[in-house]
């Protein structure tokens, strides 16, 4: 067996939460290893396939300057940002997650999740306005809505490389094709370094402390099927291949405690065809989240959800295992041209699934694997229950509707001007819900209740944020916050420091 020199910190996994903490490390005097699974051409995790949005609390326009100092006086006049306090951070998490969501994780990432975005400015992190994607024009003026503001400037290809910027500069050393395999423990229990496979021998790499950071167990296929449930080895990976579990499974086998939603997960609209793994050459761009303006119907050519119910940020997460549940796993998403300017740039990809029609007879023969006669009925018992006398309006709960038995609240629209578009989805699963227990300091919990010694954990495997739906935006939010307290805790730790107290920690300079 070979051995490789000492570090302070080992961070597992170098997507945006990993690089995070070996920032925040590296701040606390720690010498850092990051392992990265993938080669340089597949880093960066899930993070690498996001398209960068931040869910971010901010009292008005003066804090998004702060974060977006290039903002011009032409934006700030078009433009109505309002305010998402952190009360409606917290509000909104417990609402779409059933207030299941664990109180103490919540209000740690509503209230630190402006800070933590201050912090990766200093970074080399440049963020933007969603325009487009999150703000309507109308009467010449843009309105945000739901919470979403804010994306990092090029996605999430270009977060992960601004990231990697600040650890090359800050002298941080990162493995790439090495698989971390099992925890290394003193008799003990102290976590002591990770084993890993590099190369095709395995290799003991020794900290004082180790951050995991590598994601859920999405790309597990076995695991899917037996914490999601039947029929998710059918769902298609949104992100990375690499994410198969193997920090959660270290961890459960070194003694820690299982947490959070392990029967849930985030998991959206995706191109019928797409591969079975995300691109990165595509990255983002096979999902599909118009679907609020048109209808979804099924293989029988019926709808079967409200595609109004709330705005698409409070609804994509979970509309995904909804379509899964179809007969053959797949929906079509359909609209007339009234609607068109309003499609995601998601739509005009190369890569699409997509059939258009004069008519709605055309449009029906042109569905493959639905029943057009259905198909037909289903529009004609929709167009005649729409509620023409309330106004559209797409920057807010319009209130206009369709009342049938699966409703309609919001956003519908006479489905009658032509050409008439449709697009086939299925479900792409983006990350698993169950994972590690953390405490304040991101310290893994182990199953008597107590911090494991030496290991710590963010991302996607950290569970008890998230049950059953999701706030768009909020996982990398998520990932930043865990992530610069799991590395500033660990960093403080190796380097002979306390992590008993965050409180006290977050008032000083660290997390100023």
């Amino acid at each position: 067996m070979a051995s490789t020199p000492n570090a302070d910190v080992i961070v597992v996994g170098a997507g945006n939460a990993g690089l995070c903490a070996a920032l925040a490390a590296v701040e606390q005097g720690a010498r850092v290893v990051v392992l990265e699974r993938g080669g340089r051409d597949e880093r960066g995790g899930n993070t690498a396939f996001t398209a960068g949005a931040m869910r971010v609390a901010y009292d008005g326009v003066e804090q998004l300057i702060e974060l977006m100092p290039d903002l011009s006086p032409e934006d700030l006049a078009i433009t109505d940002f309002g305010e998402y306090r952190e009360s409606a951070f917290m509000n909104d998490m417990a609402r779409v997650t059933e207030f299941r969501a664990d109180p103490d994780l919540v209000e740690t990432l509503a209230t630190r999740s402006f800070k933590t975005l201050k912090w990766m400015t200093t970074k080399g992190v440049r963020f933007l306005p969603i325009y487009g994607r999150q703000a309507f024009k109308v009467n010449n003026r843009f309105k945000f809505w739901g919470g979403l503001t804010i994306e990092a400037s090029g996605g999430g290809p270009g977060l992960i490389e601004a990231l990697f910027n600040a650890a090359e500069a800050a002298g941080i050393e990162v493995r790439y094709q090495a698989r971390a395999i099992s925890l290394l423990t003193s008799s003990s229990g102290q976590v002591e370094g990770v084993r890993i496979r590099q190369g095709g021998r395995a290799i003991d790499v020794f900290a004082s402390a180790v951050v995991l950071a590598c994601g859920g167990f999405q790309a597990n296929t076995e695991w899917r099927t037996r914490y999601l449930g039947p029929g998710w080895d059918l769902a298609k990976v949104r992100g990375t291949r690499f994410n198969t579990g193997d920090g959660i499974r270290m961890a459960l086998d070194a003694g820690a405690m299982p947490f959070g939603n392990w029967s849930g997960c985030h998991a959206v609209g995706w191109d019928r065809n797409a591969p079975e793994f995300g691109d990165l050459a595509v990255g983002d761009g096979f999902q599909k989240h118009s679907y609020p303006f048109g209808i979804m119907v099924n293989a029988e050519g019926r709808r079967f959800v409200d595609e109004g119910a709330d705005f698409r940020n409070y609804t994509y997460a979970s509309y995904g295992q909804v379509i899964l549940r179809q007969p053959h796993q797949f929906a079509w998403q359909i609209f007339d041209r009234k609607v068109t300017h309003l499609l995601r740039d998601e739509y005009r990809i190369r890569q699409v699934t997509k059939v258009v029609g004069d008519t709605i007879e055309e449009l029906a023969g042109k569905l493959d694997g639905v029943d057009a006669r259905q198909f037909e009925k289903t529009i004609q018992e929709y167009n005649a229950s729409v509620r023409t006398d309330v106004p559209f309006d797409p920057n807010v709960k319009d209130g206009r509707s369709a009342d049938l038995p699966i409703p309609k609240s919001n956003w519908a629209n006479l489905i009658d001007e032509p050409p008439f578009a449709a697009y086939q989805v299925t479900c792409g699963i983006t990350f698993t819900f169950g994972g590690l227990h953390i405490d304040g300091d991101a310290r893994v919990i182990d199953t008597e209740g107590q911090p494991l010694s030496g290991l710590y954990a963010c991302g996607e495997l950290v569970g008890g944020l998230f049950y059953f739906n999701y706030p768009g935006g909020t996982g990398l939010t998520a990932g930043a916050v865990f992530g610069r307290i799991a590395g500033g805790s660990a960093g403080r730790a190796a380097v002979g420091g306390s992590v008993a107290s965050s409180a006290a920690a977050i008032a000083g300079p660290t997390w100023a």
